[in-house]
């Protein structure tokens, strides 16, 4: 894994309807937020990223790895990325996919299919991500924290039974794998699942076969919280399953649980 090449250093533009959520977490009086797309590598495939952070904080912080949804790095992840950074964590929207990969329409699924399929490529994936963030000057090593948004939610959960070195592991209505054998052993992270209560992608069978694997492994620290009436996709801005009381109760989640896990 090579490490980044910095292409531009400023907040990127994002859709309206992003611009308008993000406008809801303010800039602190002294911070100054800054962005880089970050070009990096697994295993010799080139991958782009998305950094962001608060360039005027003089020590290492607490980082959070951020994980997209099925058509790739986009607008979504962005917007979270300096959502975070306001917040003053050093926030990385990782690629799974490629550099050159951006997905549209149907065939989005088509590629998200590949890595369902492959669930180690997936993990890898993440973990390559993960090793970027975890090695960059700014960031407290010992203090990280993996997010992700559908098939960003099931990666993120994926990685987390690698036994990978995270505080924590949040998924926003991704699906729900229970593995058979069980591999919920290994984690070592505390988990949170915030699901949508109308999901059809993550129906209660789910819900209740991963809650099962789970009780299983008692050392693991997990909460699972369901939205009512609350679609798959309910946290993204624009597009007809957005609900913006469960968009806004499952960020308030997440802050709560990320005050908690680096405290």
């Amino acid at each position: 894994m090579t490490l980044a090449r910095p292409s531009t250093a400023h907040p990127a533009l994002l859709s309206p309807a992003h611009e308008a959520l993000l406008a809801h977490v303010p800039v602190g009086e002294h911070s100054v937020i800054e962005t880089e797309t970050v070009a990096y590598d697994h295993e010799g495939l080139p991958l782009e990223g998305y950094l962001a952070w608060d360039a005027q904080a003089d020590e290492r912080r607490p980082a959070v790895l951020v994980l997209h949804d099925w058509y790739g790095v986009g607008d979504t992840v962005r917007m979270r990325a300096q959502m975070l950074a306001r917040r003053g964590y050093v926030a990385f929207a990782a690629d799974l996919y490629g550099a050159d990969v951006r997905p549209e329409g149907d065939e989005a699924q088509k590629v998200a299919g590949a890595f369902y399929r492959d669930l180690g490529l997936m993990r890898a994936r993440v973990a390559a991500g993960f090793s970027w963030l975890r090695q960059h000057p700014a960031v407290d090593p010992a203090r990280l924290a993996v997010i992700g948004y559908c098939f960003g939610g099931t990666a993120a959960l994926e990685f987390a039974r690698t036994g990978a070195p995270a505080r924590g592991v949040v998924s926003f209505h991704g699906g729900l794998i229970a593995h058979d054998p069980p591999d919920a052993a290994a984690i070592a992270a505390s988990l949170l699942v915030l699901t949508g209560g109308d999901d059809p992608v993550v129906p209660d069978s789910a819900i209740a076969a991963f809650q099962d694997e789970l009780r299983g492994a008692p050392h693991v620290d997990w909460q699972v919280t369901t939205y009512s009436g609350a679609p798959h996709a309910f946290t993204i801005p624009g597009r007809d399953s957005y609900r913006p009381v469960a968009d806004a109760r499952s960020w308030r989640a997440l802050v709560c649980f990320l005050d908690e896990i680096f405290a």
